[in-house]
């Protein structure tokens, strides 16, 4: 309790978890008006339900790289407030063509807001570059990955209810509310030193390159990469099957599977709280190196698992794995990079995490049909084990560094 007080004395990092809370909110109630509506008004049907995901997921590839750029470019704070009431905005456009009969809207507006994501998260991560201690990062990471956990858990409750209760025009209303919020709260934050002059100006394709040779110089940002890049293939092998692991592993019911997310969503929560607690006496690298090997094993075990007690309880392990992943990555893309830079290393390598993990999941079924279920989930474990041996030369030089001084 006292290390949370400590990270929450902090008034840049009070501020942006307190908007990130408003903000996810209206994230969550926006994606489930736009499913629940959509699949009421197409009668399911798989096309437009996909399309929903598109739209979800293309930003990441398009603009993180180029949002990460522009965020090195501008200022942070002032990025964020505006990301936020635009994507009011966009909200508030499709609230009104919706009135007006245009449902394809939904998709158009969910795009833009998703867009401007892109844009608006490097900057917080700049914003915790500038004014965080280095030794706190590590818990600020933990606590951003606990609020996420949050609302894996409660987002989808929320939405459904405010949805099923209030119907698509409240839900977009509230979004609209939720978004303008976050803006405010960040707009209460010191105003934005300003940039030197050369980061303002210049060729963006130019900076974009800059950021890629400054990532591929990096030796620690390299091998994270490539961790991140095995760690997204792996992931997406087995994101699309757990409801295989329901049905035929199991023998249950397919709405078994909310348990298991439930408590996968669970774990990930106490995960993030864990480390808070633990964060000055673990390195990233150890955390995130521990969180590869237990999500290996608990991969596998999920994918050779007939008991249903047995896949639930190494869900709870996979949550904390996978909590110790996320925060360790973070933190090491945050300590491995000046502040001028830190927008275009994060958007450069979460794509990558991205696009793995869009092709694993493209294969998933095929290599399911072609091989076994067991066979694809041990595949992943496998995957993992590599990313996991992959970071054991950061660990050693760690060693070294430490043993010398």
């Amino acid at each position: 309790m006292q290390r949370m007080r400590e990270m929450l004395n902090n008034r840049y990092v009070r501020t942006i978890i307190l908007s990130r809370i408003f903000l996810q909110l209206g994230i969550w109630i926006r994606n489930f008006a736009v499913l629940l509506y959509v699949t009421d008004l197409t009668r399911n049907d798989p096309f437009y339900v996909s399309l929903i995901s598109v739209v979800e997921y293309a930003p990441i590839f398009v603009f993180a790289i180029i949002g990460g750029t522009l965020a090195d470019r501008w200022r942070p704070k002032r990025t964020m407030v505006w990301c936020d009431l635009l994507s009011a905005v966009s909200v508030l456009g499709v609230l009104l063509a919706l009135l007006y009969g245009t449902w394809a809207a939904l998709l158009a507006g969910t795009l833009v807001s998703a867009s401007l994501s892109q844009f608006s998260q490097p900057s917080g991560m700049k914003l915790y570059k500038q004014h965080v201690p280095a030794e706190q990062l590590q818990s600020v990471m933990g606590m951003s990955q606990t609020l996420v956990s949050v609302f894996m858990i409660l987002g989808p409750m929320i939405g459904t209810f405010i949805f099923l209760q209030y119907g698509i025009e409240i839900s977009l209303a509230l979004t609209v509310i939720m978004f303008s919020v976050s803006a405010l709260i960040l707009s209460t934050l010191p105003k934005d030193a300003k940039e030197k002059k050369s980061v303002q100006t210049g060729n963006i394709m130019k900076e974009m390159k800059e950021g890629i040779r400054y990532l591929w110089a990096n030796r620690s940002l390299r091998v994270l990469s490539v961790t991140f890049a095995v760690t997204g293939l792996a992931a997406g092998l087995t994101q699309p099957l757990l409801l295989f692991v329901t049905v035929d592993q199991l023998g249950l019911e397919k709405t078994f599977l909310q348990w298991l997310l439930l408590t996968n969503g669970a774990a990930m929560l106490a995960g993030g709280i864990l480390i808070m607690l633990v964060a000055k006496r673990v390195k990233p690298q150890v955390l995130l190196l521990t969180g590869l090997m237990g999500s290996a094993l608990v991969t596998v075990i999920t994918g050779a698992s007939t008991v249903a007690a047995l896949t639930i309880a190494v869900q709870v392990i996979g949550g904390l794995a996978y909590s110790g992943v996320q925060a360790g990555i973070q933190t090491m893309i945050i300590q491995n990079t000046g502040a001028a830079l830190i927008g275009r290393v994060s958007g450069a390598i979460t794509p990558l995490f991205m696009g793995m993990m869009v092709i694993g999941m493209s294969l998933s079924g095929f290599l399911k049909d072609q091989l076994s279920l067991f066979t694809v989930y041990a595949l992943s474990g496998g995957l993992l084990v590599i990313g996991a041996l992959v970071l054991t030369p950061l660990l050693m030089r760690q060693r070294d560094t430490e043993y010398t001084a």
